[in-house]
């Protein structure tokens, strides 16, 4: 473990929404550097020589001074199960390298964009709609939540609301972030799977907005069978999968936290 030491921060805030949800943020080391949508290993300290890391989203903006992740707490999970108790001033262990799809690199140039997500999802979006680059690349950036509750809604609420009225945020989003929130077991203004929304067209008619077409780009971040379906739907619509080295219409996010 003493080899992990120097990868150690401290925790400087913690907020639970829902008894499965929380947010948390640890101070960012001056030279710890990443674009906004990346993710990076975390985990605790343990008695252990190898601790259990997994890969978390960089909900904060690459501006921020510190670095805030959204986790869901899995049952019997090997890391989220003790994350879920840590306090004020406790030990996060940070692996220096960030890496990820879900950044603007990846994507050809566009009119809109495009932020579908479910769950703790959201968090790679909370970094890019506070992120100043986004909105000079994009006419429109539209973000869409799907949580099974209204009560899940509360942390990418907080997050949008804050793009509005922060003073220094509100000046780059301008008019330009659309937000969409939606459940699928409790009655709420918009209801369904993302997916279902969007092949029904009620997610562009709830909008107002035109349909897909080429000129958009998109970012999805969810489980692997939200991710599989709106990939089909992509493909569908002609639009193709982008990479770092190889921009296109298209990402999607690939890691997995338990």
């Amino acid at each position: 473990m003493s080899k992990f030491i120097q990868n150690f921060q401290k925790v400087t805030y913690i907020k639970h929404w829902t008894e499965n949800l929380f947010s948390f943020r640890i101070k960012r080391p001056l030279n710890f550097k990443f674009r906004s949508g990346e993710f990076v290993m975390i985990g605790l300290p343990n008695e252990e020589d190898k601790p259990i890391l997994r890969a978390y989203s960089i909900a904060s903006p690459s501006w921020s001074d510190e670095l805030e992740f959204y986790s869901i707490i899995v049952e019997n999970g090997p890391l989220t199960s003790q994350l879920k108790n840590i306090k004020i001033d406790d030990d996060i262990i940070l692996m220096p390298k960030s890496t990820g799809t879900l950044v603007l690199d990846a994507l050809k140039p566009g009119k809109r964009l495009f932020l579908l997500s479910s769950g703790t999802g959201f968090a790679p979006f909370s970094s890019l709609i506070r992120e100043p680059e986004t909105f000079e690349k994009f006419e429109e950036v539209i973000v869409t939540h799907t949580c099974r509750t209204v009560q899940e809604l509360g942390y990418s609420k907080k997050i949008i609301n804050e793009c509005s009225n922060d003073e220094i945020i509100k000046e780059f989003v301008s008019d330009k972030l659309i937000s969409y929130h939606s459940t699928t077991r409790e009655e709420f203004t918009y209801k369904g799977r993302i997916t279902d929304l969007i092949n029904s067209n009620k997610l562009f008619n709830d909008l107002n907005i035109e349909n897909i077409n080429l000129d958009d780009r998109f970012m999805f971040c969810g489980s692997m069978g939200l991710n599989n379906d709106l990939k089909n739907i992509m493909l569908r619509n002609k639009l193709q999968e982008g990479a770092n080295n190889n921009p296109a219409e298209f990402v999607l996010e690939k890691a997995f936290v338990d």
